[in-house]
């Protein structure tokens, strides 16, 4: 099999080897690189120790030595290369408690997690495979290298990791690695919460993020996310929906693009029905006031797991405003756009075709022809330049104090009432105009 290296990797390859010693390409470079997937990146393994290697190349970083690992620079690139080594005990699920440098590949590459990220390449002798990696590519397979027990025991992220790669490349978890999960879920609370947090965005940002499925199956969510356990167990007797609440979310995140406050918008967006669960005389489902519960637990879980404050606030806004009737006018979306947000309105319309796209077929065409004509509406209305912020507004303050207006919170209101006025009939947004009717 031959893999195309780029030129650089090569360089740091070929050098190692005229020095004597052993270099390949490792990893996930190699599997993405067999799969014809673009590398993020490309990771050298070697037989030479991190000094060996620093006194080979004019330019390189510490990364993690103690562990073997150095970064070589080449003009503005970085490459880690690391030390062919053996993981000592691990004692926090994460971290051996010291490594050994080894001259063997082979015992290099048992230390990995999968055998499709356990391979490695070079020109000069070609693809390393020693436990089928190649053959769990062609079979679509996620299997841990060696026992899955040891591997998960070392590295308890590393069941997050299977599921994702599974959704990441529409694989299935091979049965044994799949039992060592179930088994060894609650272990997962040792991982720090931006670890969970990486994993988890990778996953539902994949081409499968209704992979979550495995994850509750498998007893994962239980650990890092029980909130969705709960939706899982929540049916929706309901004409619009034919899913749990759980099972709606899974459609609903397949549903839209692969944006990442888009799909966490999703996967929150009926978390709180669970909590504000009614049935009325005719045995139906209902969930009134799901969406400000939803947002106050979307702040909770996403706190809980380190996610940035803009991320955070603006999947808290979408959430809140998900289940909100945006009136068929273009006052009505002029409205509920300043309200959201100009830059969060389209965001918000996604969100709705999504949710709407998760329900039953009951009303589903006149729900895709509201959402359509919401779009041409909102359109016209960037078109055309049309006030939805105070700052769109063709006073401001400093015309109001130069009117006679006093500086204080009744100005504030006053913009208010002249942005409302705006908001309904745009022509009305001239200074002239406004200024009669503070």
């Amino acid at each position: 099999m031959k893999i195309h290296l780029p030129e650089k990797v090569n360089n740091i390859i070929q050098t190692l080897q005229a020095s004597g010693f052993e270099a390949y390409a490792v990893g996930g470079c190699v599997r993405d690189s067999i799969l014809h997937r673009k590398p993020d990146d490309w990771d050298i393994t070697t037989s030479a120790l991190p000094q060996q290697v620093k006194a080979l190349f004019g330019r390189t970083i510490d990364t993690g030595i103690q562990h073997g690992t150095v970064t070589v620079m080449l003009g503005r690139e970085g490459f880690e290369v690391t030390t062919y080594r053996i993981d000592g005990v691990y004692e926090d699920s994460r971290h051996p408690r010291e490594v050994s440098f080894t001259g063997d590949l082979q015992e290099d590459l048992k230390r990995r997690d999968f055998t499709i990220n356990a391979m490695a390449y070079n020109d000069r002798t070609g693809l390393v495979d020693c436990f089928g990696g190649l053959r769990d590519l062609e079979e679509k397979v996620i299997r841990c290298v060696g026992d899955p027990g040891e591997r998960f025991g070392e590295d308890a992220l590393r069941m997050m990791r299977a599921v994702r790669f599974s959704a990441q490349l529409g694989f299935t978890v091979e049965r044994a690695t799949r039992e060592a999960v179930r088994e060894r879920a609650s272990a997962l609370c040792h991982v720090s919460a931006e670890r969970i947090q990486t994993e988890l965005v990778k996953l539902l940002c994949s081409p499968h993020p209704d992979y979550l499925r495995i994850a509750w199956e498998l007893g994962i969510t239980a650990q890092i996310l029980p909130e969705f356990d709960q939706a899982m167990a929540m049916p929706q007797n309901h004409p619009h929906h034919c899913y749990s609440v759980g099972e709606h979310i899974l459609h609903s995140m397949a549903a839209i693009e692969p944006d990442r406050v888009l799909r966490l918008t999703m996967l929150f967006h009926d978390l709180g029905k669970p909590l504000c669960h009614t049935v009325d005389e005719e045995g139906l489902d209902h969930f009134k006031g799901h969406s400000a519960i939803g947002r106050e637990m979307a702040d909770r879980v996403m706190t809980r797991l380190k996610f940035d404050n803009a991320t955070r606030e603006q999947v808290m806004k979408l959430v809140a405003s998900h289940d909100n009737v945006v009136m068929e006018t273009p006052a009505g979306v002029r409205r509920a756009a300043s309200k959201i947000g100009p830059d969060s309105f389209p965001l918000l319309l996604a969100v709705k075709r999504a949710d709407a796209a998760a329900q039953s077929s009951y009303l589903q065409e006149e729900k895709r022809k509201k959402l359509d004509h919401l779009e041409a509406l909102y359109r016209e209305v960037e078109a055309t330049s049309q006030c939805l912020t105070l700052k769109d507004l063709a006073v401001n303050g400093q015309d109001l104090i130069a009117a006679g207006i006093k500086p204080g919170p009744g100005m504030g209101e006053i913009l208010k009432d002249l942005l409302e006025l705006v908001l309904e009939n745009p022509q009305c947004n001239t200074k002239e105009y406004l200024l009669t009717k503070i």
